[in-house]
Formats: structure tokens, C-alpha cells, sequence
């Protein structure tokens, strides 16, 4: 930031954080760290699918920019490039289990070192469909959860998610159309076991489950990405 921006309480840009950053300002990753932390949470734990998980994908991510931030070329928004490394450390993650098919949900509990406000407690009334949006989303193979999380829940441009994961923008289409189709069926599976074991004459669980966007979106009070350009 010049002279003239702070005389004038102009926030620096995320380029020009960075840029401060790699010239040795000691605090200008943290304030890029703080304006973003909360979304790149909400993308690591929507696509890992478990709170400790995350925050370690969270960590590892940042480190890594923290120390390769001189080799940001500027190609592409800082953000964009922050995104690029969190979701690449959940890839990584979820690889190194793959052993281990059961993937854990987050649990709704909180901890003082976790980002705060980007999961509120859905309502009651919300809360079972939630949890089998959640399961049917940890179900997806990894890439077309990464996918279905930038696109469809935390609201990215198909052309910035295609940038983010590094992938041709007609490569997320498809694996977005392909992950809504599996999620359909597998909501609507579980929705059937629900009805199965549920009281007669309950029929709050035989709706139509839909395969497009609407169908994946985080629980009430989840927020969507809205970056500044």
C-alpha cells in the first residue's frame, strides 16, 4: 500500500498484500489471510468432508503460500491462486485414504482455533436433509466433489473453478453433471430408507429430488462465494 493509500485508509489489494508480503512486510500475509480464511475453510471442509482434516489442509495450504508466495506469476486472482493450493491439499488428503472408503461428516462441534461463522447449526426442521446432502456430497469421488463444491456451493463461476482445479472449463461441466447425477440417486436412496423405517402415514420424505444446483446447496445460513473484482 503507498503512503497516499494509508493517508487515505485505502485497503490494499491482494496483489499488492502479497507483493508486500514477498518484500517483507511481516504483516500483510495475515491480513490476506484473515479476509479469505473463512471461504477457503468453507471449500476445504465441504470437500473433505471432516473438520480436523480441513483445518490441517487449511494449515498445510497456507504454509505453502506463506512460503512460495514470490512465485506467484499474477496469471490469475490471488484468491484464485489461494484456492488452487487449499483444494490441492484436500486432493492430497483424501488420496493418501483412500484406503479407507468411510469418510467422516463434520460433526457440528466448534472449536475456539476453527474459523467461525461459516457453518451455523441449520434449523431442526432442515437438519436431517442437511446431513443427507452432506453424505450423499462425501459419497462423490474426489474430483467431482471439488468440483460440485466450488461450482454449486460455494457459488464460483464455472470458468474460476476450471482456473482453481486447474482443469479445462468443459472438464468441470462434465464432472459437475455427473456428480449431481450421483447425488440425485443417492439422496434419493436415502431418502428411501428413511421412508422405509419411518412411521406409517409419514410422508415428509417422498419429495423429488432434483440433479441441478439446487440440489447441493449448503444448509440455510452456508455462505456463498461472492469474491470483490
Amino acid at each position: 500500500m503507498t503512503s497516499g493509500d494509508a493517508a487515505q485508509g485505502v485497503a490494499p489489494s491482494d496483489a499488492e498484500l502479497l507483493r508486500a508480503h514477498v518484500d517483507g512486510d511481516k504483516d500483510a500475509f495475515g491480513e490476506l489471510v484473515r479476509r479469505h480464511r473463512d471461504r477457503l475453510w468453507a471449500v476445504a471442509l465441504r470437500t473433505i468432508g471432516d473438520r480436523e482434516e480441513a483445518a490441517d489442509a487449511v494449515q498445510d495450504a497456507l504454509l505453502s503460500a506463506h512460503r512460495n508466495a514470490a512465485r506467484f506469476r499474477g496469471d490469475s486472482a490471488v484468491t484464485t491462486w489461494l484456492h488452487r493450493i487449499v483444494v490441492n491439499a484436500c486432493l492430497d488428503r483424501i488420496r493418501k485414504r483412500q484406503a479407507h472408503p468411510t469418510v467422516p461428516l463434520p460433526d457440528g462441534s466448534r472449536s475456539d482455533d476453527r474459523p467461525s461463522g461459516v457453518e451455523p447449526a441449520a434449523p431442526a426442521a432442515d437438519h436431517d436433509t442437511a446431513l443427507l446432502v452432506r453424505q450423499a456430497l462425501a459419497d462423490l469421488p474426489a474430483d467431482q466433489r471439488a468440483a460440485i463444491v466450488l461450482v454449486d456451493v460455494q457459488g464460483y463461476p464455472v470458468a474460476e473453478a476450471a482456473e482453481i482445479l486447474d482443469v479445462a472449463v468443459g472438464t468441470i461441466k462434465s464432472r459437475c453433471a455427473r456428480g449431481r447425477a450421483r447425488m440425485a440417486l443417492a439422496l434419493g436412496e436415502l431418502r428411501g430408507r428413511d421412508t422405509d423405517h419411518a412411521p406409517a402415514g409419514n410422508h415428509g420424505t417422498s419429495e423429488t429430488v432434483s440433479s441441478g444446483p439446487a440440489a447441493v446447496k449448503p444448509p440455510p445460513g452456508g455462505h456463498d462465494r461472492r469474491d470483490q473484482r
